[in-house]
Parts: C-alpha cells; structure tokens; sequence
C-alpha cells in the first residue's frame, strides 16, 4: 500500500494513465526559455516507424489509449465517443460515451458525444474509462453497460490536476494541482512514484507517493523534442513516451511554442477554427521516445516524413507489437 495515499497499490495501478479531467485554461503564461534540442545522440533521426502498418483504415479515428484483458483482447476508445474491442484481426463496437450522431468524430459534436481519452481495465475485468467531458466511468466490455464513477461537474476546474479516485467511497481528492496540460501518467515498477506529462510545456514530472521523499514532486525530463501525450512503462524497463507533435529546430519558432505565451490565442484558434487549418503549421514527423529511470533519452524512433504516422498518443506493447495511438487520424498503427 501507498502510506500516504491508504488504499491498495492494484486500485492506483487499475486507475493509471485516467486521473486527469479537462484544463480548459493554463495557470499562468509560460514562455519557452530553451531552444528545441539538437537532434544528435539518441535523438538523431531515424526511419524506425517506417516499418509500422497502419490497419482498420477508416474504421477507427483517433484509438487514443490502450489495455488488454486476459484473453488478449485489446480496448480503445476514439475521437468519435466511441469504445471499441480489438480481438485478432477483428473490431467490435462496445459502446457510445455520450449520444451516437451522425455528427461524431467533429470537434463541435464532442461535449455531446464524449471523448474517452483514457482506457485501462480493472481486476474484474471492466473497463475504467476517462471520458474528458463526462467524467470516470466503468464499462462492461461485454454488454456496453456504463457506470458513472465520478461526474467531471464534481471535479473540474481551470488549472490542470492529478486526482485519486477511492472506488469504496467513490470519493476524488485532488493530489498535485497548477499543472500545465496534465496528461499522460504512469507508476514507477517499484510503485513509489508517479510520471505525469505536462504537454503543454513539453516536459515529464515525477512525484513521489513513497519513501523518503514522499508528497515531493520533481522535473523528471524536460524540453522535450515534441508534446508529451501517454506515458508507459515498457517491458524493459524504460518509459515510452509519444510524441503529439514534434517540436524540432528550424528558422522559425516551433508553431506551439509561439503560442505559449497566450493562452487565450490556443483557447481562441481551438475554439473556432478546425484543427486541419493549423496542422499545415505543424511538422508532420512521426515520433516516441524511450527514457530511463534517471530522465535520459536513450533511444527515440522515428518517421520523419510522416509516411506511416505523424503522431503518437500511445505506445502499447502486447505479444511483441507494439501499438501506436494517434489523436485524430483515421487508422491504428501496429509495429513488429
């Protein structure tokens, strides 16, 4: 058990990656001081996602995050609000978050459709999901049956949080609070931290649930080549870490960066302009990393021309492939 926090380890795991609910406005304007890195070392680029395939071109958009159950069957949800079960070579549709509309899959539509962002599953086999706009959720895989946790109008506010869900008092606590677009999250192998991804900034904290230093929160890794989306921990070891978009020197100031100082221009340009206008500022590079338990980048794949992806929300490893989640395009990539 977490001293500090006084529930099991397995609830905590069961609930990783799906703490976080919207943060609609950023704590404060934060200005980019460092300069992209250079890409040399671990970072030099490579064509290593080239060897992806993309597969259910079409029938998925935006396969987000990813777990598996015991009979190898793998769960997604899409842009769409839809939740899906992947079993072989075969997609099966588990259930609408919110109202199924011909209208789902389109940005305007996602308050009324949902947007389950993080999927895991739990000790008996459901489904936990987070779902941006309305709330922590369990799911029966097998009939589709929903069971609200947790509403998001409990907990939501406009600084981005790390919360704890306790499934007996069906209870939330706020944890770390004035995060910078808190995102992906992981637990440590020895479960005595936590990584938390502040895309926004481009940067991984850690914070310590036990030990010596407890309730004590660090930069883990910071400045980034690219936005941090999900964090896991891979079978080696390592910490895989995709890349939203990549973040990469030039004679221009990366499209995001500039941004980051107004916050009320991202909010404005989210809000009423289609997300296709502003990817032709984007650079179009496919990319996740592997990092260490010290912070280092030691090996990072790429796909600089975008030929097979151009984004990365999620590396999930099962049966020696490895699955890339994306956070808006129509097809999942699958690599040997």
């Amino acid at each position: 058990m977490f001293p500090a926090w006084g529930f099991p380890v397995a609830v905590i795991a069961a609930f990783a990656s799906i703490y976080f609910l919207p943060s609609p406005i950023d704590p404060e304007p934060f200005i980019f001081e460092k300069p992209p890195p250079a890409l040399v070392g671990s970072l030099q680029v490579n064509k290593k996602l080239q060897s992806g395939q993309r597969i259910f071109t079409g029938q998925l958009k935006g396969p987000e995050s990813f777990t598996v159950d015991d009979e190898g069957n793998l769960y997604t949800g899409t842009v769409d609000g839809k939740l899906w079960m992947i079993s072989g070579d075969q997609l099966h549709f588990i259930t609408q978050m919110g109202q199924n509309m011909p209208e789902c899959g389109t940005p305007d539509y996602e308050p009324k459709c949902g947007r389950p962002h993080g999927v895991r599953i739990d000790r008996d086999g459901n489904l936990i999901v987070a779902d941006s706009y309305f709330g922590l959720f369990k799911v029966s895989p097998r009939t589709g049956e929903k069971t609200l946790l947790l509403s998001s109008e409990q907990e939501t506010n406009h600084l981005g949080r790390l919360l704890t869900y306790d499934p007996v008092t069906r209870t939330a606590r706020t944890v770390l609070s004035g995060l910078y677009m808190a995102n992906g999250i992981t637990l440590s192998p020895h479960e005595d931290y936590i990584l938390i991804a502040e895309t926004s900034i481009c940067r991984i904290i850690r914070y310590w649930v036990s030990g010596a230093n407890a309730g004590e929160t660090e930069v883990f890794v910071d400045n980034l080549p690219g936005y941090p989306d999900n964090i896991r921990l891979s079978d080696k070891g390592l910490y895989r870490v995709g890349i939203s978009t990549a973040r990469f020197p030039s004679f221009f100031s990366p499209f995001l960066d500039a941004l980051g100082p107004y916050p009320f221009l991202k909010r404005f340009i989210a809000k009423v302009t289609p997300l296709s206008f502003y990817n032709i500022f984007l650079h179009k590079h496919g990319l996740f990393l592997e990092i260490n338990d010290k912070g280092d980048i030691v090996e990072s794949f790429h796909d600089p021309d975008g030929s097979i992806t151009w984004t990365v929300s999620d590396v999930f490893e099962h049966n020696g492939k490895m699955y890339l989640g994306n956070t808006e395009l129509p097809f999942l990539v699958v690599l040997q």
